[in-house]
């Protein structure tokens, strides 16, 4: 060690924090955390905030990350668990033979906890309001009254009908598979919402290029088409799975970015942005992702209609949709041609997506979302809504 890092080290050791402000540093977290959760009862304080705090912050640093062709989400996630990893054995081997060690340890554990308070009292900020404010469907006067029999055949059949037209319009190899390309959805999901913006206004504010993520194969093992990370500003997108569907999942990510938190309400207002933006294969994928809600729903309410529009599908659509289906069939279960193997590791991929799953249902029903995880197919009331008050059945 030189004389100038000694020289440093010993300044440092030097530094003398009060205690005041220690004090500050670790309360300020759990003030800006418990004003939150005392404040979420009251809408319209909620809503304020996802204006004025959340969305410009989000913003900010949308605009900041953009700068990268990759995720910066998964960057800080990746460096987090690396230091957290490191932190923690450096903390076991410095007080494993020390006196008091349980007191040494205490004192290594409190920056983490002072920090994943930090983190989470701005994650409420930035992200959570939207959940305890006024969503989208009220703001733009959604009734919510839910639909009949007749609206829903009615409503499905328009979305049959188009994707059967726009599935021969879209690019295809030899086989018939489509063969979309990512780099080109990419680009062209920054004008998605042109024109539904011109209906609902709240849309019209500014989104930054989706991010391809290297970590896609965990994603995909884990059942999950793409993420919108508050913390970055970013929509992360999983470019496993097969591109049919891929614009509408990014239509979905950019939905969160311009405020529209609900899960339900983020599937409605992507399906609705990508079938009026005039890109064939933003149509065909909207169509055909508002068709993965309907039919189910029709099939329930009268499984007759579900069979007999189901029956118009071209071959096409069937082949679009198997190829997704098949796709996410697949992350479930590991196949190395080793059975014992195999067998674990489908074990443990399996209880991986039960554990995410869980905690992001339990997540969301914190937070309001009443039908968690299920809140992903409750769209088809808004679906409904929207074309049968506009007359479009």
């Amino acid at each position: 060690m030189n004389v100038t890092s000694t020289t440093a080290k010993k300044w440092y050791q030097k530094i003398v924090v009060p205690r005041s402000i220690i004090i500050a540093i670790c309360v300020l977290p759990i003030i800006i955390t418990g004003l939150f959760y005392a404040l979420r009862g009251f809408p319209l304080i909620m809503q304020w905030a996802a204006l004025y705090i959340s969305a410009p912050v989000r913003s900010f640093l949308g605009m900041l990350t953009d700068i990268y062709p990759f995720s910066m989400m998964e960057v800080l996630i990746t460096a987090v668990i690396i230091g957290l990893i490191y932190y923690i054995a450096q903390t076991i081997l410095v007080t494993a033979r020390r006196r008091e060690k349980w007191k040494k340890i205490g004192k290594r554990l409190l920056p983490l906890l002072v920090t994943a308070l930090y983190i989470w009292g701005i994650f409420c900020w930035l992200w959570n309001v939207g959940y305890h404010a006024p969503g989208f469907a009220e703001r733009n006067r959604f009734t919510g009254r839910g639909v009949n029999v007749q609206n829903l055949e009615a409503v499905t059949r328009v979305f049959a009908q188009r994707a059967n037209e726009l599935s021969l319009m879209v690019a295809r190899d030899e086989g018939g598979n489509y063969v979309g390309n990512r780099r080109q959805i990419f680009a062209d999901s920054m004008y998605v919402f042109e024109n539904i913006s011109q209906e609902f206004p709240c849309l019209s504010g500014r989104i930054f290029r989706p991010k391809p993520m290297v970590f896609s194969w965990l994603m995909s093992r884990t059942g999950y088409g793409g993420i919108y990370f508050a913390l970055t500003g970013e929509a992360n997108i999983n470019v496993q799975p097969p591109y049919i569907l891929m614009p509408a999942t990014i239509a979905h990510e950019h939905a969160h970015t311009l405020g529209v938190f609900a899960e339900d309400e983020a599937n409605f207002v992507a399906i609705m942005a990508s079938i009026t933006s005039e890109n064939i294969v933003f149509e065909y994928a909207g169509y055909l992702k508002g068709l993965t809600y309907l039919l189910p729903a029709l099939r329930t309410a009268n499984e007759s209609a579900w069979l007999e529009i189901s029956s118009t599908l071209y071959a096409e659509v069937i082949r679009d949709w198997n190829a997704v289906y098949n796709f996410w069939q697949a992350q479930r279960t590991v196949d190395t041609g080793l059975l014992v193997v195999d067998t674990v590791l489908t074990t443990v991929t399996e209880a991986m997506r039960e554990s995410v799953d869980m905690v992001y249902d339990a997540f969301l029903r914190a937070h309001d979302q009443e039908l968690g995880l299920m809140s992903y197919g409750a769209c088809v009331d808004l679906i409904i809504e929207y074309f049968v008050t506009r007359n479009l059945v």
